[in-house]
């Protein structure tokens, strides 16, 4: 009895102790992990090694995250490399383009077409022969021609009786002017126009007294003279029978003379030689009391390949002329011989036959210097 009463409590401690088995194998297990955990964390914190198992989950892991680290790091520094590659993708192109036009501005050429070039006022000649004259600028005014101005008076004294001609009026030779009573005879005569002209001054009237005065001016404005004062430092070069371009100030009027009379004397005053060139009046346009311009000529050669001041401009402080090759224009620098008022001799850096700009060059000077400014901006 006792020994049954003695298995029967063995096998019930034997079944009480397999129940418990299980909590504290995961006891001791939590345990353990919870150890290892802290473990972990202190080497990571102190930088001990907690044994070989510790160091291959330990390199496990940081392996682990290292390399997904590195493996973001990878597609980063891919990324930035390839903005950096289209960046440099973008700087080639730029770097290509600014190339291009450098080129085109370093040459100094530039494009234009023939509609923009009319609309701007570009235009072109052939290089070949031309005269290159030289002339002095001159100032003046237009005279009455003394040669055919009268002053008129009254043959003997008396008093006036009558005057039959006002200021202004056109008269014939012979015309009546005035009636005049002798004081010696107390007879009436006729003073008459000694010549056709128009009366410009009348300086009498009824009741007064001759006495040998001015009574009227008459001049023949079908001719006048151009009047022109001469500074000294230009009287060696003016000659006699010298050509003269007579114009007016605004240069609506024009016309080619000669000098006619050079005096021999100085103005006291200016200090100035006084030239003289008569011109034709018919149409009435020169009118005494006018300012007027002139261009004298001094000299002049024929010269081999002759171009326009015009087509001349400075660029880098050299004297250039544009040659035109189809729509390209390009600036060649060129020497100059005699300059003359309206054309200059080149002497080397244009061939005759070639087709250069001539007028407007300054378009394509402006449009050159903008290309190159941009350029470098």
């Amino acid at each position: 009895m006792n020994r049954k009463l003695l298995s029967i409590a063995v096998l019930g401690l034997a079944l009480f102790a397999w129940q418990l088995t299980p909590t504290i194998i995961t006891s001791a297990k939590a345990e353990t992990e919870a150890h290892d955990d802290h473990g972990h964390d202190e080497q990571k914190d102190h930088g001990h090694d907690d044994g070989h198992e510790h160091e291959d989950a330990h390199d496990e892991t940081d392996g682990d995250d290292h390399g997904d680290d590195h493996s973001e790091e990878g597609d980063n520094h891919d990324e930035h490399g390839h903005d950096s590659h289209k960046k440099e993708d973008s700087h080639d192109d730029h770097g290509h383009g600014g190339g291009d036009d450098h080129g085109e501005h370093e040459e100094g050429k530039v494009e234009i077409t023939p509609d923009a070039a009319k609309l701007t006022g570009v235009q072109f000649k052939q290089a070949g022969p031309d005269t290159v004259a030289m002339t002095t600028p001159l100032t003046g005014r237009i005279v009455l021609n003394e040669n055919k101005t009268a002053n008129v008076r009254a043959r003997f004294p008396g008093i006036v009786k009558a005057v039959h001609v006002n200021l202004g009026d056109s008269v014939e030779k012979g015309q009546k002017l005035a009636t005049v009573e002798s004081n010696e005879s107390l007879n009436a005569y006729i003073v008459y126009a000694p010549m056709d002209g128009v009366i410009l001054k009348r300086e009498t009237n009824i009741g007064d007294v001759t006495n040998g005065k001015e009574l009227f001016v008459i001049a023949d404005l079908s001719t006048v003279w151009a009047k022109y004062h001469i500074f000294p430092r230009d009287v060696p070069m003016i000659k006699k029978g010298q050509k003269v371009d007579i114009h007016t100030l605004d240069e609506k009027n024009r016309q080619n003379a000669e000098i006619s009379m050079l005096f021999p004397t100085t103005d006291a005053l200016s200090q100035t030689v006084i030239a003289i060139a008569e011109l034709s009046n018919e149409s009435g346009v020169w009118r005494p009391g006018m300012t007027i311009e002139g261009d004298i000529k001094v000299g002049e050669k024929q010269a081999a390949i002759a171009v326009p001041r015009s087509a001349l401009q400075f660029i880098e402080e050299q004297q250039v002329i544009f040659i035109k090759e189809g729509n390209t224009y390009e600036p060649r620098p060129v020497k100059i011989g005699m300059t003359g008022t309206e054309n200059v001799e080149i002497t080397s850096g244009l061939k005759s036959g070639e087709t250069y700009v001539s007028a407007g060059s300054f378009v394509i000077k402006a449009d050159i210097l903008k290309g190159t400014a941009a350029h470098e901006h």
